[in-house]
């Protein structure tokens, strides 16, 4: 597996909200409403959900 170690990220939340990974979902939805694409991932040295852009190929961004 690839590292990505310079990712665009276009939001973060804390992994300890009583609601889980529900506000960086939800945050990550509305970003693709928007027609921009994202997704969630856990950033387990900061212990918290980011929100990520993902290149037309469905990788992460690396800007």
């Amino acid at each position: 597996m690839e590292a990505v170690h310079r990712t665009k990220v276009l939001n973060s939340f804390p992994a300890g909200d009583p609601y889980g990974s529900w506000p960086a979902e939800e945050y990550a939805a509305r970003c693709r409403e928007r027609g921009q694409r994202a997704t969630v991932v856990m950033d387990l040295d900061r212990d918290s959900f980011l929100v990520v852009a993902l290149d037309a190929d469905g990788s992460h961004s690396t800007a």
